[in-house]
């Protein structure tokens, strides 16, 4: 049992592992950013390739 107490202080006081986690965090915002820019970007660019693709081939749609 005493093992088990100093073994769950020592992983407490490990601050290791908290800085991942936080690393982890902050790279899961970025990327929710990142999504939801180009998620509201989307539309408007496949918009774009489209004339662009209509202009370049006139005869598909």
């Amino acid at each position: 049992m005493k093992a088990l107490i100093v073994a769950a202080r020592d992983f407490a006081r490990d601050e290791e592992g908290i800085t991942a986690i936080e690393y982890g965090l902050i790279a899961a915002v970025i990327a929710g950013v990142i999504g939801v820019a180009f998620g509201g970007v989307g539309d408007a660019i496949e918009a774009a390739f489209a004339r662009i693709a209509t202009t370049l081939n006139p005869g598909t749609t």
